[in-house]
């Protein structure tokens, strides 16, 4: 995952941790896409203030989820989701198969439900 998706995931679980300075400048920076000079502009301080205070925002989110995972976490989930769906979608296609039970594709069909819901949550 590349840096910034990463630091605006952790941004997601864990910026209501951080100041609100911290998270507003991280959200700039990462979510907004604008330079240090132009928070720097908008929040009336340095460009070097800035760039302190994303590092430690970014800092304190890395180290929350070496300690508690979340977004790894969340990550594995997707991907499990994404997995039971395919399985689900390939017993469904063989439950139209002559001589499968009606059961069969009914249970697919809810497995696969259960786990788009679960994406939608996530």
């Amino acid at each position: 995952m590349g840096k910034n998706l990463e630091i605006s995931l952790l941004l997601d679980f864990y910026g209501d941790m951080l100041t609100e300075k911290q998270r507003d400048m991280v959200d700039y920076y990462y979510n907004d896409d604008l330079s240090l000079a132009e928070i720097a502009e908008n929040e009336g301080i340095t460009r070097q203030g800035v760039r302190d205070s994303i590092k430690r925002a970014e800092a304190q989110m890395l180290e929350m989820e070496e300690k508690l995972g979340l977004s790894k976490r969340f990550i594995a989930m997707a991907e499990d989701a994404r997995q039971i769906i395919e399985a689900a979608q390939i017993i469904r296609m063989h439950s139209f198969f002559p001589g499968a039970s009606r059961e069969i594709g009914e249970c697919s069909e809810r497995i696969i439900e259960l786990a788009e819901r679960l994406q939608r949550e996530e």
